[in-house]
């Protein structure tokens, strides 16, 4: 509560000392703050590109360009309004950034900054040599915004419009983030994960993109308005370095971040720029070689960027993670119609899996019905996992026929299948470690919810939010972690983990529940209460599925079992029946004594 209240109090001060300082500062300082909040605008754009979704872009220069020259070209050639010369902009940038990006986003490594790095220089390119746009020597003569009546002619009285945009956009940034959108793209990193939980990757990767590229379009009608004057030098590919860098100095997964890495670097390069000369004796840019080596010490040893170190320092807690201690009580979601009891949920026919010249599956069958648990068991290397991601469609089948409630399933990718209601856990732990333990389960509620990311950054989806929290609050203590809902996931031990995986699952309200070794790291009295939840779960109809190495928990829940070795089917039936099969006996222990 106290480092709350210090958090309240900085951001007080510091609103205070920003609405006063065009009235007390020198000329000068007013000028680099001016700056500072417009490369602040176009750093934020990259916390949510590079922070939040992990995608490195270079070019973000190149969309402050277009916001300029938008404005630069409509008003000194067709007079137009500075206010309508915003909207074309963003609008031209909105088509932009979505054509480079359905290209440039299908690509992964070092392919994809490659890729921003050529489109930036082709349109910076295209602002120095098209005549129309002024050529190197630029388009001059930029009228002032006129604001009700106002005119906006002076960098002092331009002050206000640069930093209350820059803070709005911190606002809904940070509103957005707090939501089912913000947690979707939150776990854009883990792209399996989050698409077996039926959120469309590419979609919100370009939806950061487009965000990050209308930031930097907005930097650049307020540069040409605070200039009044624009050429191509300040969205060259060397400026969109420099915006990486304050993102990546600021931290990049930090909103606030983007302001002191903008301010750090922005007051740095003046300094810089005036001792460096002195020091070696020469002009030119040396203060890059001095941001190069800053980068390479902030990699080494401050990745997260150095405003959660100020914010540890300083025992202040961030806006964006200040976290209520208590969920709201919310109406109950809709759930699905459950099939009928004993009716069949899932058969696989003779499903192989092929990769090059291994078969991890070769002609597989099973079926899953209504208020059963079906336990998949098998030495390691069996091919368990695969048949896992051939179901779920993380890793489609070769060959073969999978129906889920009466649908052929096997062409259709993980996104879609979890909409008809089937949801898993992974053999190796898939969550956000940096998520609290309350909004991991919530992602598994997303296909529930309906509002987009702009409603969620106007604050107009805070009905649904209550409910899909609800919901995975109260999944979670179902599952035994009522007490964790707000630790972050990462301070969890791994056997928490998996419930957590699995409160998950359930909050997606599925048919057909996958689990993929869910007591691996349990203790002993987890381990039972696990198998109770199951049990219940089996009771209320719902269809499981779950590979398991810890025989006795599943001779104890499965109704019934299907043994393999090497990816081939070797028994089926009854745990006490599998339990006596000399067949499963000599693949375990490799044969008894008669």
């Amino acid at each position: 509560m106290a480092a709350l209240l210090t958090s309240n109090r900085v951001l007080i001060a510091f609103l205070l000392g920003l609405a006063m300082l065009p009235l007390f500062a020198a000329q000068f300082t007013v000028t680099i703050v001016n700056y500072i909040g417009l490369y602040a605008l176009v750093a934020l754009g990259l916390v949510l590109l590079t922070g939040i979704g992990g995608l490195t872009s270079f070019g973000q220069a190149a969309f402050v360009g277009l916001g300029a020259y938008a404005t630069a070209y409509l008003t000194t050639r067709h007079g137009m309004s500075p206010w309508g010369t915003l909207i074309v902009g963003m609008v031209i940038t909105t088509a932009v950034s979505l054509a480079l990006g359905f290209i440039t986003l299908r690509l992964s490594g070092h392919f994809l900054p490659l890729g921003t790095i050529a489109w930036g220089i082709s349109l910076y390119f295209i602002f120095g040599n098209v005549q129309a746009l002024g050529g190197h020597g630029g388009i001059d003569g930029i009228p002032p915004v006129d604001l009700f009546g106002l005119e906006l002619g002076s960098s002092r009285a331009f002050f206000y419009v640069i930093w209350i945009t820059l803070l709005a956009a911190i606002i809904t940034t940070q509103n957005m983030l707090d939501s089912r959108e913000g947690r979707a793209m939150r776990c854009l990193r883990a792209m399996t994960m989050t698409e077996a939980m039926g959120i469309n990757t590419l979609r919100y990767r370009m939806v950061l993109f487009m965000i990050a590229a209308q930031f930097a379009c907005v930097s650049g009608w307020l540069y040409a308005h605070l200039q009044r004057f624009v050429n191509p030098t300040p969205f060259s590919l060397g400026q969109g370095i420099e915006y990486l860098f304050m993102a990546v100095l600021g931290g990049a997964s930090a909103v606030w971040g983007a302001v002191f890495g903008a301010t750090a670097v922005s007051f740095l390069k003046e300094w810089l720029q005036d001792w460096l000369p002195k020091l070696l004796g020469a002009t030119g840019n040396f203060e890059m070689v001095v941001f190069g080596l800053l980068t390479i010490v902030v990699l080494h040893r401050a990745r997260d960027g150095l405003w959660p170190i100020l914010l540890r320092v300083f025992a202040i807690v961030a806006p964006q993670r200040q976290q209520m201690r208590e969920v709201e009580p919310a109406l109950p979601l809709p759930r699905r119609d459950a099939p009928a009891p004993g009716s069949e949920v899932l058969r696989v026919i003779e499903v192989t899996k092929r990769f090059g010249g291994l078969v991890a599956n070769n002609k597989m069958n099973l079926t899953v019905r209504a208020g059963e648990v079906m336990a998949l068991i098998g030495p390691n290397g069996a091919g368990k996992s695969t048949l896992f991601n051939c179901i779920s469609g993380v890793n489609p089948a070769t060959e073969g026929e999978i129906r889920f409630m009466g649908k052929r399933i096997d062409q259709l990718g993980s996104r879609e299948i979890a909409k008809l209601g089937m949801s898993r856990s992974f053999q190796h732990v898939r969550l956000n470690q940096d998520m609290t333990v309350l909004e991991n389960a919530a992602i598994g509620a997303h296909l529930r919810g309906r509002k987009n990311f702009v409603q969620s950054a106007w604050r107009l989806d805070r009905e649904e939010e209550r409910r899909l929290l609800w919901e995975a609050a109260h999944q979670l203590q179902r599952c035994g972690l009522g007490e964790h809902l707000f630790d972050t996931c990462g301070s969890l031990p791994l056997g928490k983990q998996r419930i957590v995986e699995i409160a998950r699952a359930l909050c997606s309200d599925p048919t057909l529940l996958l689990l993929d070794e869910p007591a691996a790291g349990l203790r002993h009295l987890e381990k039972r209460a696990l198998a109770e939840l199951l049990a219940k779960l089996r009771g209320e109809g719902m269809a499981i599925l779950l590979v398991e190495h810890d025989m006795d928990f599943v001779m104890g829940l499965a109704d019934r079992v299907l043994v393999m070795e090497f990816g081939e089917y070797l028994a089926e039936g009854l745990p006490q029946e599998i339990q006596t099969n000399p067949k499963v006996l000599e693949a375990y222990l490799g044969g008894v004594d008669e």
